[in-house]
């Protein structure tokens, strides 16, 4: 299993050292036994609920970012600074003054509070003007990590269920939420169709999403790029990192310096009776010889 995970990653790695302290079997064992079950797939084991589906909302993304943006405007105006400031007087206040917050583990990691960090230390210690400065910093950090947010879980639905289908992954039936006026026939109706073919037996009359994939393709496959001293994990990734603009850098700054060793042997491959025949004949004008311009 540590061949598959990212030496970085220490959330997995600990879950698959937490399975083995609790069961008693390797993580690697453990998951070749779900895929040996009826039902299982390259992914792990069978669905618990076989006759299952996915219903995926989405919509234009220039529509979803305003609706991201008003989101935020109305959770202030609900009173988010409010719970933001009781929060950070409970449980942050302290941390911050002894210099031990960390906004990478727990609930102090969640989307919504760490973009306030400097409006909130600086409450009531500086100017209204810088303090407003601050607040609309924290505001507008809000809204990009919202809609940043946004794509990744977008990504992660085409990543987990669409590009890489199998047995284990049930189908899923988009349902385009852009124009909410037509919510009843574009999403309400047509999901609760949806809904009702499966429960029926039957096949739904819309088809499920369907994107092209490579069914070669391995997420867990271990690369070495000793180039840039990085450990890649997954075809795809590695796909990706050998054509960044890292790993071109590095390619290229490798042949500059082979290039530079090849020229520097050559030059010190002169043999010692070459070496001093050109020396006895000196460079032109020497030896009593003048240069004479060519007519």
């Amino acid at each position: 299993m540590a061949a598959k995970l990212h030496p970085h990653d220490k959330r997995k790695v600990a879950r698959s050292l937490q399975v083995f302290e609790e069961t008693g079997i390797s993580h690697s064992e453990f998951l070749c036994r779900q895929r040996a079950e009826e039902g299982g797939g390259p992914l792990g084991g069978p669905l618990r609920f076989p006759n299952s589906c996915i219903l995926w909302l989405h919509a234009d993304q220039t529509v979803l970012d305003k609706r991201l943006d008003k989101r935020v405007d109305d959770m202030l105006a609900a009173g988010l600074l409010d719970e933001l400031r009781g929060f950070h007087r409970r449980y942050n206040q302290e941390k911050v003054a002894e210099n031990s917050q960390d906004y990478q583990h727990g609930i102090f990691q969640s989307i919504g509070f760490k973009e306030f960090h400097e409006y909130l230390i600086t409450e009531g210690k500086c100017t209204p003007e810088t303090s407003n400065q601050l607040l609309k910093k924290g505001i507008e950090a809000l809204k990009q990590v919202t809609k940043r947010y946004a794509r990744k879980q977008n990504r992660w639905v085409k990543n987990r269920f669409l590009s890489r289908p199998g047995p284990s992954v049930p189908p899923v039936y988009g349902l385009e939420v852009s124009d909410v006026s037509k919510w009843e026939e574009s999403v309400l109706e047509p999901a609760l169709e949806i809904v009702r073919s499966f429960i029926q037996g039957r096949k739904p009359a819309a088809a499920p999403v369907r994107m092209p994939h490579d069914e070669t393709e391995n997420k867990r496959s271990y690369h070495m790029c000793d180039l840039c001293d990085r450990i890649i994990i997954g075809d795809r990734e590695w796909a990706a990192h050998i054509k960044s603009k890292s790993h071109l850098h590095q390619l290229k700054k490798r042949r500059r310096l082979d290039s530079d060793a090849v020229t520097t042997v050559e030059s010190q491959s002169i043999s010692p009776d070459c070496d001093k025949e050109l020396k006895e004949k000196g460079s032109p004008g020497q030896n009593g010889e003048e240069l004479r311009p060519s007519v």
